[in-house]
């Protein structure tokens, strides 16, 4: 590993984005309000720890390398991650905090987000930080304060709330329905079975607790989230097989219909889970009592 001393400054790193867009190292210089030779010495400085040369002169132009290509991406990356957690922290008082939410893609845009209507009205003081679902331990690590996640009711280390369950329906397109309605719902093979990466048996035991067995039951594109499962099917490339709740909006406005009346309940449920130990920090015990209060709704 690089220890603090094999670490680039974030002054050198600036001064080599600044000289790769004006490709000058006296353009840079104006920019930074710095002298050309600070400038070019901070690059050079960059190239010995690297061990790379990052710039060239061609015909007394300056001209970037290979090696100089390949680090303006990252260093890119960084001097925008620190541009934005600079801003972010500017952005609240000393009395806000952050609550960091991790949950599915899907089930945050269709049922979280609606959810949160008003929060900031009642938490002004708690600005909540939602991200994707990410690694099983990020409660644990310290990385998310809460986790929505969909499974068994039990993570170890940590509180879990049974939300609600599911049932799992067919959905299509109406232009993908055949003039004839189905007999038996193997017939569903023909119009293309979506599937979905994180539910690879679903349609296998959607059609096995109906009795009935198909060939094609893994057979068709693989789509990451719900939510590229539910617009496949919009646009007529098959039939999804989708928890009804992520889809009432689209079946209410007949985007989708379901062509075999079959729900399957799930095993599985959604829980919001917290560490253990913060079950009694203000901010999780409002997030919590939040959720209860939307799960309770009568308009739910």
């Amino acid at each position: 590993m690089l220890n603090k001393r094999h670490l680039p400054s974030i002054t050198a790193l600036q001064c080599f984005e600044a000289v790769t867009r004006h490709l000058s190292f006296t353009r840079a210089a104006e920019e930074l309000n710095l002298t050309q030779s600070a400038v070019s010495k901070q690059v050079a400085q960059l190239e010995e720890l690297l061990q790379h040369l990052l710039f060239r002169r061609v015909r007394r132009r300056l001209q970037m390398t290979p090696a100089g290509d390949l680090y303006l991406v990252e260093v890119r990356k960084i001097l925008t991650q620190v541009e934005m957690s600079t801003h972010y922290l500017r952005s609240y008082g000393g009395e806000t905090e952050v609550l960091r939410v991790s949950t599915p893609s899907t089930f945050g845009a269709r049922w979280l987000v609606p959810r949160l209507k008003g929060w900031r009205l009642r938490h002004p003081s708690i600005h909540l930080d939602l991200c994707n679902e990410q690694e099983a331990d990020d409660l644990l690590q310290g990385r998310s304060d809460l986790a929505f996640y969909f499974g068994q009711g039990s993570r170890p280390g940590t509180e879990c709330l049974k939300l609600f369950g599911e049932e799992l329906v067919p959905v299509c397109a109406p232009g993908s329905l055949p003039d004839k309605p189905f007999t038996d719902p193997t017939q569903l093979t023909d119009l293309v079975l979506l599937q979905n990466a994180s539910r690879p048996q679903a349609w296998h035991d959607w059609f096995d607790s109906q009795g009935y067995q198909t060939e094609h039951s893994y057979h068709g594109p693989r789509f990451e989230t719900f939510y590229m499962c539910i617009r496949a099917a919009q646009v007529g490339c098959g039939v999804a097989l989708l928890p009804r709740f992520l889809v009432e909006e689209e079946l209410a406005d007949g985007k989708l219909v379901i062509p075999w009346q079959h729900a399957m309940p799930s095993s599985d449920a959604y829980y919001l889970a917290y560490p253990e130990h913060a079950a009694e920090v203000p901010k999780v015990r409002d997030f919590v009592k939040w959720m209860l209060e939307q799960i309770d709704s009568p308009n739910d």
